[in-house]
């Protein structure tokens, strides 16, 4: 195995992710920020913070296939969202709960974080995704 997530003992828990990640291969994966456009450039789920995390969540697992690999390799996600308030939770989580099955995103997920920003690439764009992978 490539990657182990774990969460060690005494550490803030519940949470919806691993603390921790140990990779063991040699080959690291970095996809840059996913946004909501489509292949063509052309915006996607305007006004909807579930569905671009969703888009922007099926655009990262593209980036990880074309390097041959997958999110059970991530080692790392960050999100940066848009004018972050805690009511935006539920929206955020149903953004990743809508494709963890379809995209086979580990449960627990891999540690990330998730940042507040002013803006991002465009005002339409409510969240961008990076992750970071290691292959054997």
């Amino acid at each position: 195995m490539t990657v182990q997530l774990l969460t060690p003992e005494g550490m803030f828990a519940p949470v919806p992710y691993h603390h921790v990640s140990i990779a063991s291969g040699a080959r690291q994966v970095h996809i840059a920020g996913q946004i909501a456009r489509d292949a063509a450039g052309n915006p996607v789920a305007t006004g909807d913070l579930a569905g671009q995390v969703a888009h922007a969540l099926r655009s990262t697992a593209r980036g990880l296939a074309g390097a041959g690999a997958s999110f059970a390799d991530v080692v790392r996600l960050r999100f940066f969202v848009t004018h972050w308030t805690p009511d935006k939770y539920d929206d955020f989580v149903a953004g990743i709960e809508r494709v963890v099955e379809e995209l086979g995103i580990p449960q627990p997920l891999p540690p990330l974080s998730a940042i507040g920003v002013d803006y991002l690439f465009e005002p339409d764009v409510l969240v961008e995704v990076e992750a970071y992978a290691v292959l054997d």
